[in-house]
């Protein structure tokens, strides 16, 4: 069983001596055990081989734990995550100095006059707008300690497109800005870094130089902070207090604030690379994505501010401010070996999950809710319940996890008494080996066992429609009725046809392939795919459906799944048996969805009938709820007359 991290307490915190000193006192109670379990997992997996994270919410730290040996103050490379810190510290010399954000670089660096360079702006060199190549062309590599060597470099370079028409994620380009900055104080960076922010800050472990000539945290500026949580965490709480730390005004609001505007505007953004960080890592489709070298996630959309900011490493740290839930947090490690690589795992694109998990536990559940886990065969099964009445099992579909249900969970539980799970392998359940046999519609089952449950209305979808109808084949007796949405009968081998010596190699021959490509690739391949089912209100579903999806860990295309649903075997056992369940097959009609207008499935259950919602796709329950939720109440209520 998975070890519960309740938060009983909060803790006070304050900034003493350069470390995050804490007392305690009584508070909100969070559950922070799905968060841990993510972060744990990731560590057990090897993608690091340690880490640290801290939450904090109105100035108090309500959730933190290290993994492994990391300690709050172990030092670390944060790639990326430097940039926020970089784009600072010119930042404060823009507050005190002549230097300003619409300068062009031949202003302070006139080496530049006679070059297309000269008329970049500022502001253009720390929103990857400039046009100067994101590094340097291959061998060389941007690991100057002093910035007026890494300029001279770029200097004979040709820019890659017009200043302002395209945006391109690099770091070169912030080395020129850093120069600007040198120039305007007359102190090279590093020491303005120490004299501006790191001093006052009490960051008293953090630096840009020397380098880290290991690889990937060059150029300084936009890879080359070294840096403890404790550190880091002081820079967050200036920023989320609008420059403000300790009485003391740091930066100025004013700058704070446009740093976080969109400096992105009108540029074109790529959609197949990191260029598109906050569509591929947040399923976010604003372009207001960059500010002053940091990410603006998430926006309000009636006044387009940022409400959530961050700046991602390649290597795994992740710092970030959510204005709406009032926190700000910052997870730290690096990763390391070949485990991450082979699983195709990225912690660049993989870093928004932390955030948003947060999000949804600081939310907390509006029902009284049960929560538990259950034993079965060789794992166990996480599971939510609520409400009286006769009950309904939703079943969800792959790569998804019990919250594609939101939007049914609280409604039916009014009058029903409503069961969510996690399938095994799939969200909080435990993972799934090459190796074991089982079959979802048996732990189903077992899950109506443990809770007393003699018969219920399944409702499934996709893949949980294939489970709902391998109850229908094997398990009739144990239901009221069958709403399978999107899916019914899997045409697949069953388990009485195991995976042959062939089959395993193609299987192997396509993990491999998969590896490759990248599994945050194929998620977001995966994505669009749903995406592009729906109809017109596809776009309600966005963000929850890439938040599950990019939080999968996709063993299953990763693995030689063994034959978990009955597929074709099904349909031999409904020939025989004929059930006489009430049963609807519910698809949804939209120019890029396709299904059956008369399911095979359909001839062996007597009392089944098909159901058509117009204009959505495969996920009509996320895509349109309220539809969806009135064929399922309408179902009921028929079954019950």
């Amino acid at each position: 069983m998975k070890n519960l991290l309740i938060a009983t307490f909060v803790v006070s915190i304050s900034f003493l001596s350069g470390s995050c000193k804490v007392s305690s006192g009584q508070g909100k109670q969070y559950d922070f055990s799905s968060l841990d379990s993510v972060i744990q997992g990731w560590v057990d997996k090897g993608y690091y081989p340690g880490a640290s994270i801290c939450v904090v919410k109105n100035d108090t730290v309500i959730f933190q734990k290290n993994y492994r040996d990391y300690t709050p103050d172990t030092k670390v490379y944060v790639a990326s995550a430097g940039k926020w810190v970089a784009a600072a510290v010119i930042g404060v010399v823009v507050d005190r100095t002549d230097l300003g954000w619409d300068d062009p670089v031949e202003k302070w660096l006139p080496e530049f006059k006679d070059d297309a360079k000269g008329k970049i702006l500022l502001r253009q060199l720390l929103s990857h707008t400039s046009g100067v190549r994101p590094y340097l062309p291959e061998p060389r590599v941007d690991n100057y300690n002093h910035l007026d060597s890494a300029v001279t470099e770029i200097l004979p370079l040709d820019t890659v497109f017009t200043p302002g028409t395209r945006f391109e994620y690099g770091g070169l380009a912030m080395q020129i800005a850093g120069r600007m900055a040198e120039v305007a104080m007359g102190e090279e960076f590093e020491t303005l870094f120490q004299e501006l922010l790191a001093q006052p800050l009490e960051m008293k472990n953090s630096h840009f130089t020397p380098i880290n000539t290991d690889g990937g945290h060059a150029p300084m500026l936009g890879g080359g902070l070294c840096t403890t949580m404790n550190d880091y965490l002081h820079f967050l709480s200036m920023v989320y207090h609008d420059g403000m730390y300790n009485g003391k005004q740091i930066i100025s609001a004013e700058t704070v604030k446009e740093m976080q505007a969109d400096q992105v505007k009108g540029a074109i953004i790529p959609s197949n690379n990191l260029d598109n960080y906050v569509a591929k890592g947040l399923g976010q489709s604003h372009n207001g994505i960059y500010g002053l070298g940091e990410w603006r996630e998430l926006i309000d959309k009636k006044t387009g501010e940022a409400y959530q900011i961050s700046s991602p490493g390649w290597a795994g740290a992740y710092p970030w401010i959510n204005k709406h839930d009032k926190v700000y947090g910052f997870f730290i490690s690096h990763v390391a070996g070949s485990s991450a690589k082979e699983d195709g795992f990225s912690s660049f694109f993989g870093s928004p999950v932390i955030s948003r998990t947060v999000s949804e536990i600081l939310k907390g559940k509006p029902l009284v809710v049960k929560q538990g886990r259950i034993n079965v065969g060789n794992g166990s099964l996480y599971y939510e319940e609520a409400g009286q009445g006769e009950p309904i099992i939703f079943v969800h579909g792959h790569s998804l996890d019990h919250r594609m249900w939101d939007e049914q969970f609280s409604v039916f539980a009014k009058k029903y008494h409503v069961i969510r799970y996690d399938l095994r392998g799939y969200g909080i359940s435990s993972s799934q080996t090459e190796d074991y046999q089982f079959m979802h519609v048996e732990d189903l089952v077992t899950l109506m066992d443990f809770l007393h449950i003699k018969k219920a209305h399944i409702v499934g979808l996709s893949l949980g429609g294939f489970v709902t109808a391998d109850m229908l084949a094997y398990f009739p007796d144990r239901m009221l009725s069958a709403f399978l949405a999107s899916g019914n009968i899997r045409k697949s081998k069953g388990p009485s046809e195991p995976m042959t010596k062939e089959e395993a190699k193609v299987r192997d021959e396509e993990i491999a392939a998969l590896k490759k490509k990248g599994v945050e690739v194929m998620k977001k391949e995966w994505f669009e795919g749903l995406m592009k089912s729906g109809g017109s209100q596809r776009e309600r579903m966005r963000v929850p459906l890439w938040q599950m999806i990019d939080e999968w860990d996709a063993w299953q295309p990763l693995h030689k799944e063994v034959r978990v649903v009955a597929g074709l075997d099904a349909i031999e056992e409904l020939k025989k048996s004929h059930p006489a369940v009430p049963a609807l097959i519910v698809e949804g009609h939209s120019s890029d969805n396709k299904f059956s207008k008369n399911p095979p499935i359909l001839e062996y259950l007597p009392n089944g009938k098909l159901k058509i919602i117009e204009d959505c796709g495969h996920m009509m329950n996320m895509e349109r709820p309220e539809e969806f939720n009135a064929a399922l109440e309408e179902f009921l209520i028929n079954i019950e007359q």
